[in-house]
């Protein structure tokens, strides 16, 4: 098994010394997707209620909330993010265009645009409530699911605009994000940070030593064909095999993981 502690400590080191070498400052984690989910696990509340002479579902939650760690991935391995509790204010303050949605995608259920959707800041984090037009089959359905206790989390998709590593370089601080052309609203487990692509890298890594050949072979050409993966391996060589590693970076591990197949030819 991997150990994740390991992993996690070669990867603050590995992020630091990039850091320490870059002509820029590394504001914002390296790889990220410029537009990344994150999701939260919060009380959400669906009531039918009376607005403007009409029915609606009103279903209330947060979809963000601050100062609690949740784990994400860089091009250098897992980190902890933390979005600080100033981090909506500038936003919020703008007017942004926002939309809510479930699991961010379909068709909208609701936007700042029409004025049925509200989104606030308070101590406990970024938080929204959206009326829902009970005559559409999506919202009925979206409803139950919430009612049968199906969906119980909430995620936002923002644009980082500042923030700051700790001086150890394992956890990311998001002091100002964006909303505008962003969205909000339930999900399953669809994003970050648990069930994204870079989340179950971890388990990837665990299951080198098992894979089958011809999905090991499969996965050594496909490492050979990324640029950034060679770039990497002319810095960071593989462990020997009479060595055993301390604290692996992800870029050692796709090394050791070529040296070995390698062998297998």
């Amino acid at each position: 098994m991997t150990d994740m502690a390991a992993l996690r400590a070669a990867a603050a080191q590995t992020r630091a010394n990039a850091a320490d070498t870059s002509a820029e400052p590394m504001a914002t984690p390296r790889g990220r997707p410029e537009r990344q989910p994150v999701r939260t696990r919060a009380e959400l509340r669906a009531k039918k209620v009376s607005r403007d002479g009409m029915d609606w579902y009103e279903v209330e939650g947060y979809a963000s909330v601050y100062d609690r760690a949740y784990e994400m991935w860089d091009m250098f391995g897992p980190y902890n993010e933390v979005v600080d509790g100033d981090a909506a204010t500038q936003t919020l303050a703008a007017g942004p265009q926002v939309v809510w949605r479930f699991n961010h995608g379909g068709m909208p259920m609701a936007s700042t645009a029409n004025g049925r959707l509200e989104l606030w800041t308070d101590g406990t984090g970024l938080g929204d409530r959206a009326w829902l037009n009970p005559k559409r089959a999506d919202v009925q359905d979206l409803i139950r699911a919430i009612e049968d206790g199906d969906v119980t989390e909430q995620s936002f998709m923002f644009t980082i605009e500042a923030g700051r590593w700790s001086p150890d370089y394992t956890e990311y601080r998001i002091e100002r994000f964006n909303l505008d052309r962003g969205d909000v609203g339930p999900v399953t487990y669809g994003a970050n940070p648990y069930t994204s692509i870079a989340a179950r890298s971890g388990d990837f890594l665990a299951d080198i030593p098992d894979l089958p050949l011809l999905v090991a072979r499969e996965a050594h050409e496909r490492l050979a064909a990324r640029l950034d993966v060679a770039a990497s391996l002319a810095v960071t060589p593989p462990a020997r095999r009479d060595e055993q590693p301390k604290g692996m970076s992800v870029a050692l591990v796709q090394a050791q993981l070529l040296a070995e197949l390698d062998g297998d030819f």
